[in-house]
């Protein structure tokens, strides 16, 4: 990896700006100082939503597209996926290919957001970065071969960073759990949908936090090894209760609670990818699984973490799901 200059301006290439964890991770290095690039295929329409980052025309399946916007740069941020879960199979590794190609020329460190979906139940219910890696789903196996491609690669020199987190939840969290099954967009919270079972805690990451740990992470990359993983502790939602909680205290009432649809997913799975994807990470909702952070706090001296009631108001409020009487509250 090419060093960090004080010096001199550094550079970012984040691959999947307009995403939830892209988009908040080249915020946070834009604010700090960074020249941050962002890929897009729709760069001038992206420039206008998000003046504060450098788009540059071009799609993260073309390994001449990613490459040519590398160039100079000192971190990938590998952020990218199909949208709605769709092709995962087709697209999902190939991008990461072209990173990796594009890193290797280049000399920058790839940052990948990780996820617990890469174990199985034989590891749980705590899991440490050295778990062994048995998914049980195909988006899971999938991920493991990222992370195995990226250990190769950084046997040949590349330096990688891996973050893995929990369910996303907060402000440009589009297809998470948080959105897509508890509460419904665009509609005041008269209910939730619990996806867990009766006293089951769950694991939630909440964006900003994540994208605030992997730029302090990012800065710190000349005392990074050259493949480095850390988990996240998050928001652990003890006995499932916790986050309805909180959506509650934001709303200014306790929501009906009722049980997420697991039946239905099958039956629609053939007509709904997400739904599909959705029925496969079933098994993370029956038994409490839980990432430490002990390297983590180890090595930043504590992990980002904003107030559970701050930060399920701020999702709440990004999804429109608070009436105006509540906001000003």
């Amino acid at each position: 990896m090419t060093g960090i200059s004080d010096g001199n301006r550094r550079v970012a290439l984040v691959l999947g700006a307009t995403g939830g964890i892209g988009g908040h991770v080249a915020r946070r290095l834009a604010g700090r100082g960074w020249t941050v690039r962002a890929l897009n295929r729709k760069a001038e329409e992206a420039a206008m939503r998000e003046p504060s980052l450098q788009w540059i025309q071009g799609d993260a399946m073309s390994a001449q597209d990613v490459e040519r916007a590398a160039v100079g740069a000192d971190v990938i941020v590998h952020a990218v996926n199909p949208p709605g879960y769709k092709d995962w199979e087709k697209l999902v590794l190939p991008m990461l290919e072209n990173s990796i190609a594009a890193a290797r020329v280049g000399g920058a460190r790839i940052v990948l957001p990780g996820t617990v979906y890469n174990y199985g139940p034989d590891t749980f219910p705590v899991l440490s970065e050295a778990s062994p890696q048995n998914p049980v789903a195909r988006k899971g196996a999938i991920r493991v071969e990222m992370e195995r491609r990226l250990e190769a690669a950084s046997e040949e020199g590349v330096s990688v960073l891996i973050v893995r987190a929990g369910d996303f939840f907060g402000p440009g969290a589009g297809n998470s759990w948080f959105s897509q099954g508890l509460v419904k967009p665009g509609k005041p919270v008269t209910s939730v949908t619990r996806p867990n079972a009766v006293g089951i805690s769950h694991q939630w990451a909440y964006l900003p936090d994540v994208a605030e740990t992997m730029v302090k992470l990012i800065e710190r990359g000349n005392d990074l090894p050259s493949f480095a993983r850390f988990h996240m502790q998050g928001f652990w939602d003890e006995g499932g209760n916790r986050m309805i909680e909180a959506i509650g205290r934001a709303v200014g009432r306790r929501p009906k609670v009722t049980a997420f649809p697991w039946w239905m997913l099958p039956l629609a799975s053939p007509f709904v990818p997400l739904f599909r994807e959705l029925s496969e990470m079933r098994y993370l909702w029956k038994v409490p699984v839980r990432m430490t952070n002990e390297k983590l706090v180890a090595f930043l001296g504590e992990e980002p973490s904003t107030p559970i009631n701050e930060a399920v108001r701020a999702t709440l409020t990004d999804l429109c799901c608070l009436s105006g009487d509540v906001l000003q509250k």
